[in-house]
């Protein structure tokens, strides 16, 4: 079974798809998803839904790369699927990854596909809830402390069928996901402090490949 992966930068805020183009270590963050997403053979396609404003810049942070990725500008991850559903035969595991969390570890990538190549039409990655988490009311008083036990916070890629995927494509929700294990460096690189720890990690990666 095939694995085709969507890159999009625009799931919480407009300023998203500019922040991917934020640089880490000289190169954008975009960058540095692509190039991690194509370091791994058992992927077959890398699409990147490029916001039709900054579709330039999009195509300026990913020059030479593979015939296996795609740059698609578009308002929408549906029409971005529309432009290359043609490409896409069969039933492959689709993947969508957020271009902010560009030091996902592939083994994450990997464990979200094999668990819907196992069966699951929706996954996850997802880590514990680490810090404790009040309630307050209106008036913004504590009135309680939420159980964390089943807490989690969200990663991507999210995996899917196809038939769910549509799906999220027209409503996205995470409700009904089956979860696997996320991994702490697939954190969303959204501010100064995040870049930092972006640029470790970076570093760190280019002192393993030498």
């Amino acid at each position: 079974m095939s694995t085709i992966v969507f890159v999009t930068a625009v799931h919480h805020h407009a300023s998203d798809a500019e922040l991917a183009l934020a640089p880490v270590n000289g190169e954008a963050l975009l960058t540095h998803t692509v190039r991690g997403l194509l370091a791994m053979p058992d992927l077959d396609l890398v699409v990147v839904a490029a916001p039709e404003r900054c579709a330039h810049l999009f195509e300026a942070a990913l020059p030479g790369f593979p015939a296996r990725c795609r740059i698609v500008p578009g308002p929408s991850l549906r029409h971005v699927f529309d432009t290359v559903e043609k490409e896409i035969a069969g039933n492959p595991v689709f993947l969508v990854h957020d271009a902010l969390r560009a030091f996902t570890p592939a083994d994450t990538v990997r464990a979200v596909a094999d668990a819907v190549r196992a069966g699951s039409p929706f996954v996850v990655p997802v880590l514990p809830m680490a810090d404790t988490v009040k309630v307050t009311d209106a008036a913004k008083v504590i009135t309680g402390t939420e159980d964390r036990a089943y807490l989690r916070t969200a990663q991507t890629p999210l995996g899917f069928t196809r038939e769910t995927f549509l799906s999220y494509v027209d409503k996205p929700s995470l409700g009904g996901a089956h979860t696997v294990a996320g991994h702490p460096d697939a954190m969303r690189v959204t501010n100064s402090f995040e870049l930092k720890l972006a640029e470790a990690i970076a570093s760190a990666g280019k002192e393993e490949t030498l």
